[in-house]
């Protein structure tokens, strides 16, 4: 008997994956152009429900649906406590099973499984994790739907951050959007690079000769072995415009490249340091820090650096 009951029990039991979705309701493969989320380790669940928040907000200004209107989909669903009262009981379950008949609006962000941390060798991470604090986060793939677009979506988000101080995230580090992701292998990454660059250049002025350009390419692999640092930068490098010169120090643009296991992602961002690399908590510490001591002087305003007889 205990078998018969926890049976079914089981079976309908909602089982959610540690990133906070259900695996049956999320996409099982990275595809599409979407935004790359680093978040707090063990976090993954909260930060999913926040991106969805915040995709929805952003994307709701920047691309709104035509004839959804939010408001008025509330005041058919009688929220207004008082008519309420009033309805009877027939006419209360009329409205609510025509708000349940009434089509809903198709959601642009999904999350998709990715099932693991940023994939930095356990006996590295000492070393490095003063230059690399992303490594003890986890990583998470939100794939959008036209007309939305990452890479104006995210520079929406981080303009709003540094200008307000306000992430409006609490386990949210860094947004990476990618425009277009393929296989990981060096054919379906050099169609892709050249159909990213050629959608970026057809973005700016064609009057007249094109203008010179300086890129630098930004890579950052995670849970891949089968291609070297090397062989993907040569390759992207074959994609870019011969009026595109490559410039470590000051570059004018920023070819995003990510890895993850077997798949590849690209974007072309401008202002990429100016942004701290997108990452939404360094852009609010810094808009929020307090004013910056002078030089030499000490953590303590007005703390003496010596006893009174004048020694240090």
């Amino acid at each position: 008997m205990a078998e018969a009951q926890s049976g079914p029990s089981n079976g309908r039991k909602r089982k959610y994956r540690s990133d906070g979705v259900s695996p049956t309701w999320v996409k099982r493969t990275i595809e599409g152009p979407g935004i790359w989320a680093t978040c707090v380790k063990g976090k993954e669940k909260g930060t999913v429900g926040e991106l969805y928040d915040l995709f929805e907000s952003l994307a709701a200004d920047m691309w709104p649906v035509e004839g959804h209107n939010p408001s008025a989909n509330d005041r058919d669903n009688g929220s207004d406590g008082k008519e309420n009262e009033d309805d009877d009981l027939e006419t209360q379950i009329a409205k609510e099973v025509a708000a349940l008949k009434r089509p809903k609006v198709e959601k642009r962000f999904a999350n998709c499984l990715t099932n693991t941390q940023c994939g930095t060798s356990a006996r590295l991470l000492p070393s490095i994790s003063p230059t690399y604090p992303d490594c003890f986060d986890a990583v998470i793939f939100m794939s959008c739907k036209p007309p939305v677009d990452p890479v104006k979506l995210v520079m929406k988000h981080v303009e709003n951050v540094q200008e307000t101080g306000v992430t409006r995230t609490k386990y949210t580090h860094r947004l990476t959007p990618v425009s277009g992701t393929c296989v990981a292998n060096l054919p379906e990454l050099h169609s892709l690079c050249r159909r990213t660059v050629a959608a970026y250049c057809a973005q700016e002025d064609t009057e007249g000769s094109p203008r010179a350009r300086k890129y630098k390419i930004e890579l950052r692999v995670r849970n891949h072995n089968t291609l070297t640092r090397m062989e993907i930068i040569q390759e992207v490098a074959k994609c870019m415009p011969s009026n595109y010169t490559v410039d470590l120090d000051d570059p004018d643009v920023f070819v995003l490249v990510e890895v993850f296991k077997s798949t590849f992602g690209v974007s072309i961002v401008e202002d990429y340091y100016r942004f701290q690399k997108f990452n939404v908590m360094e852009l609010a510490n810094a808009h929020n820090e307090p004013e910056r001591f002078e030089i030499g002087a000490g953590r303590v305003q007005d703390k003496k650096h010596g006893d009174d007889d004048g020694t240090v």
